[in-house]
C-alpha cells in the first residue's frame, strides 16, 4: 500500500475528495479534500499530534491491530472551489441523521453551506424559502435577536493552506461574545439565534457573563439552555426575523414591557 503520491500523479490530481476506511467493518470514518499527498497526511499526524479526536484515535486504533487505513479518492482533477462543493456534499450526505448507518463519519464540522444548501426534507425546504415573518404582534415575550451569520461561518486556515469552515454549534455561536446592554439582555426571556435572516434556535439565558480577554470593550455572554417546548417554538423558531435597511449591528430587542 502506498503511502505518497508520486510528483506526476500530484500535478495530475489536482485537487481531489478522499475518503478514509476503517479496514475493520469497511466503514467511512472521514472525508476531505486537498493537493498533493494531504490524503496520506492524517497517518503521520495521529503519530505526532497527541490531540484526542475521533478521527485520530480512529487510526491509531487500526494501526495497534496492525491493520491500514484504506484511502480512496472519490473525485479527481477538480479546481478548488469544485472540489469544496464535492467534499461538502458528501459530509452532508454521510452525516445526515436518517442515514447514521452508511458511516461512522469523524468529520467534526458539517460541509460548507450545509445549513442552507445540505441535504433536507421538503418540509425543511419549505420552511428554508418560504419562512413566515416574525410581526411584532406575534411576540409574547421579551426576546433579544441575535445574528450569527459570522460566528456560525467562521472561516480560517490551517497551516496546509486550504480552507477550513469552523462550523460551532448553534448553542455556542449564539452564547457569545456581543457588545450589548447588559441591563437590556438580563430583561430577556428568550436569545433567539438569527441565520440568514432566519430564527433557527431559540434558548433560555440563565446567567449573563463578561469575557474579560476583549479588554477595552465590555462584551457579554449567556450560559443558558436551547428552548424546545412547542408553545415557545411554534411563535419564534422558523420565523423570518423583520429587516431593517442599512442596520448591520447583530443585536435587537424586542420587548413588550
Amino acid at each position: 500500500m502506498i503511502d505518497n503520491f508520486s510528483q506526476k500523479t500530484q500535478e495530475e490530481v489536482k485537487s481531489y475528495v478522499y475518503i478514509l476506511i476503517d479496514p475493520r467493518d469497511n466503514k467511512i470514518f472521514y472525508v476531505g479534500k486537498g493537493i498533493g499527498n494531504r490524503v496520506f497526511s492524517h497517518l503521520n499526524e495521529a503519530i505526532v499530534n497527541p490531540l484526542f479526536t475521533e478521527k485520530l484515535e480512529t487510526i491509531r486504533a487500526i494501526k495497534s491491530d496492525n491493520l491500514q487505513v484504506k484511502h480512496f479518492i472519490v473525485k479527481h482533477g477538480l479546481e478548488e472551489k469544485e472540489a469544496l462543493i464535492v467534499e461538502s456534499v458528501l459530509i452532508d450526505f454521510l452525516t445526515f441523521r436518517d442515514f447514521a448507518e452508511v458511516a461512522k463519519i469523524s468529520n467534526i464540522v458539517a460541509g460548507h453551506h450545509s445549513f442552507n444548501q445540505g441535504i433536507k426534507t421538503v418540509e425543511e425546504c419549505e420552511i428554508l424559502y418560504n419562512c413566515e415573518e416574525l410581526i411584532k404582534e406575534d411576540i409574547q415575550h421579551n426576546v433579544l435577536v441575535i445574528n450569527i451569520n459570522k460566528t456560525y461561518d467562521n472561516k480560517r486556515k490551517k497551516k496546509t493552506n486550504d480552507p477550513v469552515y469552523d462550523r460551532p454549534n448553534m448553542y455556542e455561536a449564539t452564547r457569545g461574545w456581543w457588545v450589548l446592554d447588559k441591563n437590556r439582555a438580563e430583561n430577556a426571556d428568550y436569545v433567539l439565534a438569527e441565520y440568514k435572516g432566519v430564527i433557527r434556535a431559540i434558548f433560555k439565558p440563565e446567567k449573563w457573563v463578561q469575557n474579560m480577554e476583549h479588554r477595552g470593550t465590555k462584551r457579554w455572554g449567556f450560559e443558558g439552555s436551547e428552548v424546545k417546548n412547542k408553545e415557545i417554538t411554534s411563535i419564534y423558531l422558523n420565523k423570518e426575523v423583520p429587516k431593517i435597511k442599512g442596520m448591520a449591528n447583530p443585536i435587537r430587542y424586542f420587548e413588550i414591557n
